[in-house]
Parts: structure tokens; C-alpha cells; sequence
């Protein structure tokens, strides 16, 4: 009790002398106070030379003067101004990091980043023997920006029935984490972009391309899901375009060299979807949409579909060496991968349940990867293509420039020849000899 009471004494007297005493011996008493007394409970500020004291005590202590009061108080009001800029800040990069998470959601960005590996392929495939980086950048990026665009705008029309199924359920719009108007204005911005961007940065072509896949993806496949089974076929043309955008983009033409992966990924789509609608039926019929496998509740049919479709697959190979879009070892490489998926898919159409649908999926997750990767690595340009299928000819060429280097060299020599000669008169000079005596002589006559 007496040292209590002896600490509290101090302090009053320390606090009734802080307007009379120098500012650092202040500081000095304070700060041997704060060690001694349990008391005290110390308050930093922003500067550890500037401290606030508060006593716990229940007994009251005079109120120090109003100039210590601003001495010691002017950084905790000025800490106190910056709170609300650091709130501010805080609640700037919160609301970015929310919008940037819907519209991730909202453009599907894994999916949309397959499409544009699809497209960077045939973008490579169409540039021959040298590929313009610039130009395939601007191609991938105008494309993930359109698939984008139309992956948006179908979670915008498809609301409602996402609302009712568990996959979909959580999703920007379904669980209100953003308003309609504002995703239909990311979709149209994004879209018109990359539409923009392929213009001016590829060809037409393939801008018209990006713009028509947009709209048969977002306004044709998109309310076809709810009218007719036939929306997975219409949605697998929609994914086999991109690859032929790139290689427009790339060439500024559609050839038949430019077919092979476009025809691969359509083939490959109806396996991929037929298992997912087949694990996911449940879910599709709950939302409301007319899938395939839902009109067949054995999934015979399904299974038989996927299983002829991933036949379809096996001469691609055979087609992209034969037209001299990849080396031979591609031929037996897509063959490979083409039996594997076949044999998991006839797997399916054997014991259809939903163990061998899901290896199914899995087996056409891995195909598409892998038969892009050799199709890349084995891919032949156009002079590589002629060199393989017509060596003759590379020869008979080879001896034909070689004699008409033989011919040139000759005619240098005709002309060094002739140059080294007597000169020849000009016509002045004729015009001098008789029946034309009035002419004036050239000077070389007279030497």
C-alpha cells in the first residue's frame, strides 16, 4: 500500500511539473516511471521518444496541462488523418480482387485458355516455316478475348437454370456476387475488342471468324441446350473453329492442310461431352437442359456414340502425313494415342457405369494435349514437304541452276571479251566518209 500510494504521489507531482520542466528531462522521467510502476500502462505512438501514459488507477490524476497535451498528442492526431487513406487503399484492392474474381469465373478462364491453345496451334501450323510471334500474341489474345465474351454472355442467358444446379450454383451471377447489366458489359466490352484486335492486328478473315463463333456459341448453341439434343454437336463445331481461326490468321486462307486439327477437335468434342453428360445427368436434368444421355437412361446410346466418334479419330494421322502437314513418326504416334482412347471408350459402351465414364473423360483430357504436342513437333513447312516427296526433282533443279550459273559465266566472258576489242565507230564517223564529206571528222580519225 505504501509503495502504491508513493508511485501515485510521484506521478502527480511528475504530471503537475511537466508544464514547468525542460521537454527532455520529461521524457527521462517518464521513461524511468513506466519501468517502475505496474501500474501504468504505456501507449506508443508513432516515434518511440513520444509516449502517452494512461494510469490504471482508480484514483484520479490531475489532467496534464493543455502544451504537454499538444506535445505529446500532434503524431497520434496525425496517425489518426492517415487511417482513413489506408482504408481507402484497403478497400480499393478488396473490390479489385472481387471484380477480377468474377470476371475470371464469368469467362471461364480455364476453358477459355484451352481454346487459345487450340488457336495458337493452327496459328503455328499455318505460319510455315518462320512464325511472327507479334502476330501470334495478338492472335492468342484477341481470341482468349472473344472466348471470353461468349463464355460470359451464356451465364448471363443460362441464370436461372445455373441458380438450380449444385455445379453451377455458385457462380457470379446464380449466388449475386455481380449484377446482370454488369457482366453483359464485360461481355460486349471484351468481345468487340478481340473482334478489334484480330482486325488490325491479323486479317479480316479471321476476325469474321471470332465474330461468327461468338455468336453461334452465345446465341445459337447457348438457347439450343434447352430445346434439342442436338446442341453438343452444334457446340462441337463451335470449338473446332478457333484452330481454323489461327491458321487464318496465320496464312490469310483456309486450305485443306488447315482442316486437320479443326476436324480432330470436333471428333475429339463428342466423346469428351458424352462422357460429361453422362456423369452429370442428374444435374442437366435438374437445370433443364436436353441433353443426349438424358433420353437414355441405359447410356447405350451414348456410349456407342463416343465410342464410333473416337473411331473417326484413328485416320488423322494417316491424312496430316499424306498432305504434308507432319512427318511420318506423327502418323504412328496419333495412332497410338487414338487406340487408347478408343479402347477407353469401348471400355464404356461395355460395363457403362460411372467409373468407366469418368476414365473416359480423363483419357480424352489427355489425347487433346498430347496429339497437339506431335502435330507441332512433327510438323513440315512447305519446302521440308517438297524436299521429303520429291528428291528427283530437287536434284534435276539443283543440276539446272548449276548449268545456268555455267551459261552466265560464259557470257561474262563474251562481254569481257568484246569490251577488251577495238572500239567501235559511232555513227559520226560513217556519216564523215563520202557521199557526206560535210561532216565534221571525229578526232580519232586523224591519228
Amino acid at each position: 500500500m505504501w509503495r502504491n500510494s508513493a508511485t501515485l504521489s510521484f506521478s502527480s507531482k511528475l504530471l503537475s511539473s511537466s508544464s514547468s520542466s525542460s521537454y527532455p528531462i520529461y521524457i527521462r522521467y517518464a521513461s524511468a516511471f513506466s519501468i517502475s510502476s505496474p501500474n501504468v500502462v504505456v501507449e506508443e505512438a508513432l516515434f518511440p521518444s513520444f509516449q502517452r501514459f494512461y494510469c490504471s488507477s482508480a484514483a484520479p490524476s490531475p489532467s496534464p496541462s493543455s502544451g504537454s497535451v499538444i506535445k505529446l498528442g500532434f503524431l497520434a492526431d496525425k496517425s489518426d488523418a492517415l487511417r482513413p487513406l489506408s482504408s481507402k487503399a484497403r478497400d480499393a484492392i478488396q473490390l479489385a480482387r472481387h471484380y477480377g474474381r468474377c470476371y475470371w469465373e464469368l469467362s471461364k478462364a480455364r476453358l477459355s485458355l484451352l481454346v487459345v491453345a487450340t488457336s495458337g496451334t493452327g496459328y503455328v501450323l499455318g505460319s510455315g516455316y518462320a512464325v511472327d510471334l507479334a502476330g501470334l500474341c495478338c492472335t492468342c489474345a484477341g481470341t482468349m478475348m472473344v472466348a471470353a465474351s461468349a463464355n460470359s454472355l451464356n451465364q448471363v442467358f443460362e441464370i436461372n437454370n445455373d441458380a438450380k444446379m449444385k455445379r453451377t450454383r455458385l457462380r457470379p451471377l446464380p449466388s449475386g456476387r455481380i449484377a446482370v447489366p454488369h457482366a453483359v458489359t464485360w461481355a460486349s466490352s471484351v468481345g468487340l475488342a478481340g473482334t478489334a484486335l484480330l482486325a488490325c492486328k491479323a486479317n479480316m478473315l479471321a476476325a469474321g471468324l471470332a465474330a461468327s463463333n461468338l455468336v453461334l456459341y452465345a446465341f445459337v448453341y447457348t438457347p439450343l441446350k434447352q430445346i434439342h439434343p442436338v446442341n453438343t454437336w452444334i457446340g462441337a463445331v463451335v470449338g473446332a473453329i478457333p484452330p481454323l481461326l489461327g491458321w487464318a490468321a496465320a496464312s490469310g486462307q483456309i486450305s485443306l492442310n488447315g482442316l486437320i486439327l479443326p476436324l480432330a477437335l470436333y471428333f475429339w468434342q463428342i466423346p469428351h461431352f458424352m462422357a460429361l453428360a453422362y456423369l452429370c445427368r442428374d444435374d442437366y436434368a435438374a437445370g433443364g437442359y436436353r441433353m443426349f444421355s438424358l433420353a437414355d437412361p441405359s447410356g447405350q446410346r451414348t456410349a456407342a456414340v463416343a465410342f464410333r466418334n473416337c473411331l473417326y479419330l484413328i485416320p488423322l494421322g494417316f491424312i496430316a502425313y499424306d498432305w504434308g502437314v507432319a512427318s511420318g513418326w506423327f502418323c504412328v504416334e496419333s495412332t497410338l494415342i487414338t487406340l487408347a482412347i478408343s479402347a477407353a471408350a469401348f471400355s464404356f459402351y461395355r460395363h457403362r457405369t460411372a467409373q468407366k465414364a469418368r476414365r473416359m473423360f480423363y483419357a480424352s483430357l489427355l489425347y487433346l494435349p498430347v496429339f497437339m504436342s506431335g502435330l507441332l513437333f512433327h510438323r513440315l513447312s512447305d519446302d521440308q514437304h517438297c524436299l521429303q516427296n520429291n528428291p528427283d526433282r530437287v536434284v534435276e533443279i539443283s543440276s539446272s541452276s548449276q548449268d545456268l550459273i555455267d551459261n552466265e559465266e560464259d557470257y561474262q566472258k563474251e562481254v569481257k571479251h568484246f569490251a577488251s576489242g577495238p572500239r567501235a565507230r559511232p555513227p559520226v564517223a560513217y556519216a564523215s566518209i563520202p557521199p557526206f564529206p560535210f561532216l565534221p571528222a571525229p578526232s580519232y580519225v586523224g591519228s
